[in-house]
């Protein structure tokens, strides 16, 4: 359900407690026991208005008793939209500067997801179709994997923690049900769903979104941001992002305050209106957006997207329908190279026409990794992406030489030619010979018994051919996606 009666008075916390009160119970909870914090910041309202209350009831409680540490952790998709990511930015640059100065026990931290799980290795180089409401893959990865490290972290050092996150039970009928879900009764603290060693605290989990605006307006932000700027950024937002360190979680549902490259939604409103309003610059990232949400009609997957699965299998389900796997490597189709130039040409026109002449919106060790992906697992010899690379931005970068061995173009053109002559198919020799060359030297082989048995069951028939085998009145290609 949709947020409920947001300015009636009767839901109103703040209508019925002061802001003193609040501010005693954070302070007791605080004092209550041993555990460190770890608050949640997204950059958003919600987050924003939790760690305020946190700082201003540390603020009013004696100096001997900050006897804990308080660590504000945000996420950092790499993906971010380039206004809350400098927000963001900034905010965490404030805080530590902000808590050294007032002796508070706070300390302001930003996570990454690793390298191999992020947006674009996984879109542009293993091949996973743009998120949407029943696949988002990209959760787990970007987001809920890199705060729980960071907490589990500091579970291991502490022994136990307080996650503090900034949710409100108003906002859905599913969110309510996750903040009641693992409560312990007669305490303020839930237990986590996921992390042993660690209990949630959810101190705004009452306002409403009327509260919650109030309470910006009246108060100022003690780190120095502006809570006039924020409110500016809602104007043609539909919502936000939240931390999100469960799957128990909702994620960003139908908002759009996070990712610029969210596809779970049909279209990105809030880009639409910061390009209609004065930012032009941000219009090529709302067209690789579209581009990216286009290749989810139906009508493209077939020159978009392969029939054949990451693990080499074609997925055929009891009614007999075809379900498709991630977007085209090669057989004439080339997808994954597409997404890379339209990437790299998005990049060049927003450091253009944007006030960031440096902008990244692919990071260098990312291109790396795509480049190992693409080299590995689709025997790329040929080396695409550094030509790639040079071809769309007139430059290098610097390359590990003989990334997967001595195997170039000129030793594709004499294997294609002897496989040619011989009747063998030519990727699997590649693969064979890549697998051989990665457990080269090891003294430890028995997975390779199974990576050799994987190459030789890979589907290697083309689009028609797996067409033809199935018969005509179940040859629909299924909207269910298993990259």
């Amino acid at each position: 359900m949709a947020e409920i009666d947001i300015y009636d008075q009767a839901y109103s916390i703040l209508s019925r407690k002061s802001v003193d009160d609040i501010y005693a119970e954070i302070g007791q909870v605080y004092l209550s026991n041993t555990f460190p914090w770890v608050v949640g910041y997204s950059g958003g309202k919600d987050s924003t208005v939790t760690l305020q209350l946190v700082w201003y009831a540390l603020q009013r409680l004696p100096r001997e008793k900050l006897n804990k540490h308080v660590y504000v952790v945000a996420s950092d998709t790499l993906v971010e939209a380039p206004a809350i990511a400098e927000r963001i930015d900034a905010s965490l640059g404030q805080m530590n500067q902000a808590a050294e100065a007032t002796g508070l026990p706070l300390t302001a931290h930003k996570v990454i997801p690793d390298v191999e799980d992020s947006f674009w290795v996984n879109l542009i180089g293993r091949g996973y179709p743009a998120p949407y409401a029943r696949f988002r893959w990209c959760t787990e990865r970007m987001k809920i994997k890199p705060t729980n490290r960071f907490i589990m972290d500091k579970v291991t050092e502490h022994g136990e923690v307080v996650v503090v996150l900034g949710v409100r039970k108003l906002e859905s009928f599913t969110r309510e049900q996750v903040i009641n879900l693992h409560k312990i009764t007669g305490s303020r603290l839930s237990r986590h769903a996921m992390l042993p060693g660690a209990y949630v605290y959810t101190p705004i989990e009452n306002f409403t979104l009327q509260d919650i605006w109030d309470y910006l307006d009246l108060y100022p932000n003690p780190w120095g941001m502006d809570n006039a700027h924020l409110r500016d950024l809602y104007e043609s937002a539909q919502g936000e992002c939240p931390l999100v360190v469960d799957t128990l979680t909702p994620s960003c549902g139908n908002t759009r305050f996070g990712c610029w490259v969210c596809t779970v939604v049909d279209k990105d409103r809030s880009m639409e209106a910061m390009a209609e309003s004065g930012d032009e610059w941000m219009q090529p990232l709302l067209e690789f957006r579209d581009f990216l949400a286009s290749t989810q009609d139906p009508a493209h997957k077939p020159a978009q997207r392969s029939l054949v699965r990451r693990d080499g299998q074609v997925w055929i389900n009891e009614g007999k329908k075809l379900s498709y796997g991630p977007y085209a490597f090669d057989q004439g189709k080339e997808f994954r190279q597409e997404l890379l130039r339209r990437l790299l040409r998005t990049q060049a026109r927003v450091r253009e026409l944007g006030p960031d002449p440096e902008i990244t919106l692919i990071q260098p060790e990312e291109l790396h990794a795509i480049r190992r992906v693409w080299r590995s697992e689709e025997a790329d010899w040929v080396d695409l992406l550094p030509q790639i690379y040079a071809q769309e931005t007139g430059q290098t970068l610097d390359w590990v030489q003989d990334d997967t061995g001595v195997f170039g173009t000129l030793e594709e053109s004499l294997l294609r030619e002897i496989c040619a002559r011989r009747g063998v198919d030519l990727k699997l020799v590649k693969q064979l010979l890549v697998i051989e060359q990665e457990y080269a030297g090891m003294r430890r082989r028995h997975q390779i018994y199974h990576k050799i048995n994987q190459a030789f069951n890979y589907d290697r028939r083309s689009d028609e051919e797996i067409l033809a085998s199935v018969p005509q009145d179940g040859a629909d290609i299924e909207q269910v996606e298993h990259p």
